[in-house]
């Protein structure tokens, strides 16, 4: 599903530049969960953008699922996410002004999807993410392990091939944070291919391999034996 070849990144002010990916080289296969690890500063969310499609490479090449990316617009990167990629933050990065429902729905209207289908794939996901007795309050009267429920729910609800979380339990307490790692479990054992940034070692600990960045590059990759032992 994910190719990446030589791939670098730097950013340039006035007076230096700074390379935040250096020859990164990483294959992830459909269906494979797989974490980011390493410490502050060592490229970890700067991989994690341009996987996304939020960034280009300065350098290298990125092919998403048959799609060579690199070199793509702003606007053909935006088309190739829809109803791909589904993203799921530790700041939530819900909208205040939307309803829980209307937070969730709202990839579907970018995806020009009719109201009577939007409202039926919202309210099934709000079902099973046990979040849909919330569903017309506002992001602000839930809790934190609320709205991350709602941020996957949200996520989730295109039926994306690839998941991509940043620090998903990061403003969590340990009992919602194994709460939501479970529900990425779930998703990944269902087909969905996930590539989650974390400190945790204990989220790691869900992934089938455990990928260590530092400094820009990839300075290890093992497989994991202790997927699930955490659940």
């Amino acid at each position: 599903m994910i190719t990446i070849e030589n791939l670098k990144k730097s950013f340039r002010t006035e007076e230096v530049e700074t390379l935040a990916l250096n020859n990164v080289n990483l294959n992830v296969t459909e269906g494979e969960f797989v974490a980011i690890m390493g410490p502050s500063g060592c490229g970890k969310s700067t991989l994690l953008n341009i996987i996304g499609m939020l960034d280009n490479p300065t350098d290298g090449n990125y092919n998403f699922a048959g799609n060579e990316v690199g070199g793509l617009k702003e606007n053909q990167r935006t088309q190739l996410r829809k109803g791909n990629l589904g993203f799921v933050f530790q700041s939530f990065n819900l909208i205040d002004e939307l309803t829980v429902f209307e937070n969730v729905e709202l990839p579907l209207i970018y995806l020009k999807m009719s109201k009577s289908e939007r409202k039926e794939k919202v309210m099934q996901v709000l079902e099973r993410m046990k979040i849909a007795h919330r569903s017309k309050h506002f992001p602000q009267q839930l809790s934190g392990g609320q709205q991350q429920r709602v941020a996957i729910s949200r996520a989730v609800v295109t039926n994306p091939k690839l998941i991509l979380a940043d620090e998903p339990t990061g403003n969590l307490d340990s009992k919602n944070g194994i709460e939501v790692m479970n529900l990425l479990t779930e998703l990944n054992q269902e087909g969905t291919t996930i590539v989650m940034v974390t400190h945790s070692d204990r989220d790691s600990h869900y992934a089938h391999r455990v990928v260590n960045l530092f400094d820009g590059q990839i300075v290890t990759e093992s497989q994991n034996r202790m997927v699930g032992a955490m659940m």
